[in-house]
């Protein structure tokens, strides 16, 4: 089975930049010593959780609302054309959001 570019490319974010932006954030929270600094990384670490969450359901959603549209369109003339790689490009609408915010907090902390 192969995937998409696409959506190895949100793989590899996911899987390799997360672990740095964890521990880099982790660390700075950690020097902080309580103070001002630690508790807006915190609070920045929870608001961009949810924000990501709501993008990837609503981007979900209408990956799946698109999908149906050409399986629908292929249904009715009789082809399948355009139904391969369905599930990579709902899975990549699902990562995107994640992935965005990953890679831009690594540019940010590795600063």
């Amino acid at each position: 089975m192969f995937f998409s570019a696409d959506l190895l490319d949100e793989f590899a974010s996911l899987w390799f930049q997360a672990p740095m932006v964890i521990s880099s954030r982790m660390q700075d929270i950690a020097l902080s010593g309580g103070s001002q600094g630690g508790v807006t990384e915190v609070s920045r670490m929870i608001t961009e959780k949810l924000s990501a969450a709501t993008e990837s359901i609503m981007a979900v959603n209408a990956a799946m609302m698109k999908e149906g549209m050409i399986a629908v369109s292929a249904l009715a003339t009789g082809t399948c054309a355009g139904l391969a790689g369905a599930s990579d490009r709902v899975a990549v609408a699902a990562l995107k959001p994640y992935g965005s915010r990953v890679r831009a907090n690594a540019r940010r902390l590795s600063e």
